[in-house]
């Protein structure tokens, strides 16, 4: 029997922990394995009015300050780096080797979130290069935008709280966090773990809930920048309630990885097996299609259905398991339907198509429809289809037909296929001899169309989270005055 992590609301500095709670029952282990206690309406207001009267006091605090919190954090959480994966696994069912990856890539994130805290600045205008400025001096400033909501999603819950925290913190400013109902106690030991390493109680509040909570964060008017993952009917309303404010996107994705004639498909095959199933294809940019040339065609897709019959599929708390079990049994069933649906209109399914629970055996789908939902929807699970192309321009155009256009990858040696692919598919990045599910930390990140607003990685993320604020010496300069 696994220990049950209770979880409270932090709000104006204080835990709250008693009152109405919400149980998280493990998709894997079938049992209670979170509870979180869920914020009321007084809480809302009184985080509100705390968030904005902390504001000044976080703005105050010096570059080099943060930084300093911010690496403390990053080095305290290599040393609790089981502790955390622990948790993706109980409350997720996300694998081990899965989770240790994620607590990496936080500790990675707030390194960078701290580098970046260090040189945030501003410039000097060229004002005296028109008759006007002549004699005057400008000069800029990034400032702290104001309280920042983020609102973080179940999939990699300690890293995409630790991207948007951790940039709001570098920026300057106070955040409230609104964490997935799926992941309290993952989200709440970061934000711990950030207060032990010295962050103030002011640059932080936790309020547990669902989409009203969030819907009423979204509106108020104390909060100055909304951060929001999560799906794009989500991220609609979420943009919907918040209003004239500075929203950043990131939604969902239906990635597609071209194979060229030229490319090692053993080595491809290889990579989409193992980036198509990681965390149970539960992530925005997991490989979803494959589009393979004619002529190698067969031959990847025997591969690719080899590679992912030796995938190690069961108890995410094994250190052996590459694929744990989904979100929840209904997400399961979701993807279990939709390869049916593909395999009833023409499609061959070789390898898996079913479930045990919340487990959804790796399941590829070769062939399927151009229309079918596993093709033209997001599938957010542990299914690849693979389909195949004769023209490089058809290809493209297959890619662009999706709604989403978050990123893609492709495999060839050809560089003009390549500045191609880079200049007329419709996505925020293209991974080059890997999948689309690759991402670095400190690298731009986001998407177009359906996929969302803005760029994730801290050095954009504080962009977003801060303004231009402008000195006018007039009478005084550095360029001349005649």
């Amino acid at each position: 029997m696994n220990a049950i992590h209770d979880t409270g609301c932090l709000v104006a500095g204080q835990w709250l922990t008693e009152g109405p709670r919400a149980e998280r029952v493990g998709p894997y282990v079938r049992q209670v394995v979170s509870r979180a206690r869920t914020a009321q309406a007084d809480d809302i207001t009184t985080a509100l009015g705390y968030a904005r009267r902390s504001a000044r006091t976080i703005a105050r605090l010096a570059p080099a300050t943060r930084a300093d919190i911010l690496e403390r954090a990053a080095a305290a959480l290599t040393d609790r780096g089981e502790e955390f994966a622990g948790l993706l696994a109980l409350e997720l069912g996300k694998p081990l080797k899965d989770g240790r990856g994620e607590v990496l890539r936080v500790a990675d994130t707030l390194s960078v979130a701290a580098a970046e805290a260090r040189r945030i600045g501003g410039e000097v205008l060229p004002v005296a290069g028109w008759a006007r400025g002549v004699g005057n001096t400008a000069l800029t400033q990034r400032a702290p935008a104001g309280p920042v909501l983020a609102i973080t999603p179940f999939n990699a819950p300690a890293n995409l709280l630790a991207h948007k925290l951790a940039a709001s913190f570098a920026a300057g400013n106070t955040t409230i966090v609104k964490p997935p109902p799926q992941a309290p106690a993952v989200s709440t030991a970061l934000v711990e773990l950030l207060l032990d390493a010295g962050m103030p109680v002011e640059a932080v509040q936790v309020l547990h809930g669902g989409g009203e909570v969030g819907a009423r964060l979204c509106a108020a008017p104390e909060i100055a920048v909304v951060s929001f993952t999560g799906g794009v009917a989500a991220g609609h309303a979420v943009a919907h309630a918040a209003g004239p404010k500075r929203v950043l996107l990131e939604l969902g994705g239906n990635a597609a990885t071209i194979v060229c004639e030229d490319a090692d498909v053993a080595e491809a095959a290889r990579v989409c097996a193992r980036t198509g199933y990681s965390n149970s294809g539960q992530s925005c940019i997991s490989v979803q299609r494959v589009y393979v040339q004619r002529s190698r065609f067969e031959d990847f897709a025997d591969a690719l259905t080899g590679e992912v019959k030796a995938l190690a599929v069961g108890d995410p708390l094994d250190p052996a398991t590459d694929v744990g079990s989904m979100v929840d049994d209904a997400a399961a069933e979701r993807v279990v339907r939709w390869s049916a649906e593909a395999a009833g209109a023409g499609a061959r399914i070789t390898a898996g198509g079913g479930r045990d629970g919340a487990v959804m055996a790796p399941t590829v789908v070769v062939a399927p429809p151009r229309d079918a939902r596993v093709v033209r929807e997001e599938v957010f699970g542990a299914l690849v289809a693979v389909l195949p192309y004769d023209g490089f321009d058809e290809v493209i155009e297959e890619c662009n037909r999706s709604s989403y256009g978050l990123q893609a990858g492709i495999f060839t040696h050809d560089v003009r296929r390549i500045l191609t692919a880079w200049r007329e598919l419709e996505v925020g990045g293209l991974i080059v001899n890997g999948s689309s599910n690759f991402r670095l930390d400190h690298v731009p990140f986001g998407g177009v169309k359906d996929s969302g607003i803005g760029r994730e990685s801290p050095r954009w993320m504080i962009e977003d989270f801060t303004v231009t604020k402008t000195l006018m010496l007039k009478g005084l300069t550095i360029w001349g005055d005649q």
